[in-house]
């Protein structure tokens, strides 16, 4: 680097015993460094390096040109000041070298390397046009204005040696403009961007290569990913604020997260989410990333339904707001953002684990109440909803998002419900968290609740039967219903109701002889099959994760095929719940004797007998000789009118 000392430099001497300087001798050494046959008288010291220089100002212009090292040699007390001390150097022994080499006339390339450090050390060393004509802040300042603030890629990198000069390279306006620079540049490029775009849209004849691919036009994002937050913050914000688009802002934002907090982003599985422990939550690491978490967090673009943010980012970043302890603030910024594109979201994206602090359950079901919670109150957008659909129309796009919603809280209460640690009372709420009309069909929350059961067999019986009510039986389907009419997890009460609704499925089935799009309107309650097929026919596409089975178009022998097929299974199942009814009723009829014989008085078994009593004859009742709904309404008033005779003859009156 240049560093020499007293004893290596060689002294020309004359015979009298004075030094002698030769007159060619700038021009002898002009690529000489340091000077090898003139001896030093001065020794400047920067950090750990030395340099053995001269003072005197006729051969050696070091004094001419730096109006620091003039201002010390005049100020010294000693008329033989032989050491100066220059450690507060910007760019350290590096750059006082260069800066020395420009003194002494030998050649130095100002590169983008090195342009900002040259042009703080000047400023440092007052090498001004004061001093010396076309000095080297001169110099500097040429080669940012010519070859460094028209390039992108030239700012940016001078930008990113500007973080080892702070803060001399503000104190010379330095940063200010490099950020300014790149902001207009990545603008106008935005610009010339879109209207080549534009002009290939409507036919213009362009070559191939004058169009951006994609992502080209952010090419330099990638590059700012190395810069410190204070400087991609101030960057972010002035590109932002000269309308740069949203989508190149978040993919450089990924790419700085990624590059910043690497080890911890991204994070779609709770088992690998890496996080902190509890030794390192005050270390200034960890520190550093809850600060890189929550700028980030700030610079994100706008809340919409239609941010361009993914949602898996979303998610790794509120992941890693919650292992590093980031703000209150922050983290119900990401839950917003969360609720509000939860319609984007799969299973993954919400299993998010709990914190270090909290040792109970495997996952955060508060974090995920609140995130269901924006998503429920979001106000109605006009312009985004058409302001003319039925809120509770299959066709609606809010019942459409709603429907996906509920499909993928199912798929998380199915897989919280294997933590045994998980409390009824915490699974009840979100469980009842939608509204009644979000589910066409429950075999989700049926298998969630099954699966919960199952998991937690000694929970108290009226959780239980809390837990159930939020299954509708109506909306079962067949598979669903006959295997809760089997399931002894379930309260006695909601097998009644499913045997219920299954018996009266059959007779429907019956009575059509065949149709058995009447029998599924029928069963799921006044059109809730077609409504599911067209929301999942329309939106399931998009749908990554969740319960439910698509259905598509029909042709009509695939239609009568299909019927024909459906029939022969009812059927089958007719002929099995017969025998299984037959089968019920002997284990009644014997169960009773026993109770009765026990205590006779038992009005429990009493209600038990009547239920069961009222299924037999349902059950056994002959159909209408004309199928119909409106011959199914009068058959079934005509059936009530039977029980409430025989209630009748067996009163007291």
């Amino acid at each position: 680097m240049g560093v020499a000392t007293v004893t290596e430099m060689k002294q020309s001497v004359s015979v009298s015993g004075k030094k002698m300087f030769r007159t060619s001798l700038n021009n002898r050494h002009a690529n000489e460094w340091p000077p090898t046959d003139v001896s030093s008288d001065l020794t400047v010291e920067v950090g750990t390096s030395s340099f053995a220089l001269h003072k005197l100002l006729a051969q050696f212009p070091l004094v001419s040109r730096s109006g620091k090292i003039r201002r010390l040699v005049a100020e010294a007390k000693d008329a033989k000041l032989a050491r100066l001390t220059l450690h507060a150097t910007p760019g350290g022994a590096p750059a006082f070298e260069l800066a020395a080499k420009f003194c002494y006339g030998v050649h130095v390339d100002i590169t983008v390397a090195n342009v900002a450090m040259l042009r703080c050390a000047a400023r440092y060393l007052q090498m001004t046009d004061d001093f010396s004509d076309k000095n080297l802040e001169l110099r500097a300042e040429a080669f940012l204005r010519d070859a460094v603030l028209p390039s992108i890629a030239s700012s940016v990198a001078v930008l990113r040696t500007c973080e080892a000069l702070l803060p001399a390279a503000e104190d010379v306006n330095l940063v200010a403009r490099l950020i300014a620079a790149i902001a207009n540049n990545v603008c106008k490029e935005q610009l010339a961007s879109g209207l080549l775009s534009r002009l290939d849209h409507t036919g213009a004849q362009l070559k191939p290569a004058a169009l951006d691919s994609p992502g080209e036009g952010d090419w330099w994002g990638k590059s700012v990913a190395g810069l410190g937050l204070d400087l991609f913050q101030r960057l972010l914000s002035a590109v932002k604020s000269k309308g740069l688009r949203q989508e190149t802002v978040t993919r450089i934002l990924i790419n700085y997260a990624h590059n910043s907090l690497y080890g911890l982003m991204p994070c779609r599985d709770a088992d690998k989410c890496g996080g902190v422990t509890d030794t390192d939550t005050d270390t200034d690491a960890v520190k550093k990333q809850r600060a890189v978490v929550e700028t980030i967090v700030g610079l994100l673009p706008a809340q919409s339904k239609k941010s361009p943010v993914p949602m898996a980012f979303l998610s790794g970043l509120l992941r890693t707001a919650m292992a590093l302890s980031a703000s209150n603030i922050c983290k119900a910024d990401l839950e917003k953002r969360i609720g509000m594109q939860l319609e984007q979201a799969i299973l993954e994206d919400i299993l998010i684990a709990t914190g270090s602090g909290e040792a109970s359950t495997l996952y955060d079901t508060d974090v995920v109440a609140r995130i269901f919670s924006v998503f429920l109150n979001l106000d109605e957008d006009k312009e985004e909803d058409g302001g003319g659909f039925d809120y509770d129309s299959p066709r609606s796009p809010k019942q459409s998002c709603i429907v996906k919603a509920s499909k993928l809280l199912d798929s998380y209460l199915a897989e919280i419900a294997l933590d045994s640690n998980l409390v009824p009372a915490k699974f009840i709420s979100l469980a009842e968290i939608l509204p009644d009309h979000a589910r066409l069909v429950t075999d989700g929350i049926y298998r969630a609740v099954d699966i919960f059961l199952k998991v937690h067999p000694n929970i108290k019986e009226a959780e239980r039967y809390r837990m159930c009510k939020a299954i509708d039986c109506q909306r079962l389907t067949p598979d669903a219903c006959s295997h809760a009419a089997q399931n002894e997890r379930l309260p006695v009460q909601m097998a009644v109701q499913v045997l219920y609704f299954e018996q009266i499925r059959l007779r429907s089935a019956i009575q059509s002889g065949g149709g058995g799009g009447h029998d599924g309107a029928l069963f799921f309650g006044g059109g809730a099959v077609s409504s599911a097929s067209t929301v999942q026919g329309g939106g399931g596409n998009n749908m990554r994760s969740g319960s439910g089975v698509g259905s598509g178009a029909m042709s009509p022998r695939d239609n009568y095929a299909s019927v024909r097929r459906e029939n022969r299974e009812l059927k089958l199942e007719v002929s099995r719940m017969r025998m299984r009814l037959t089968d019920l009723e002997k284990d009644h009829v014997s169960m009773k004797r026993e109770l009765v014989r026990v205590n006779p008085a038992n009005r429990l078994l009493r209600s038990f007998a009547r239920s069961f009593g009222r299924l037999n004859t349902l059950f056994r009742m002959r159909p209408a000789a004309e199928p119909g709904l409106q011959q199914l309404g009068a058959k079934a008033t005509a059936d009530a009118k039977v029980l409430f005779q025989r209630r009748r003859r067996h009163s007291i009156s």
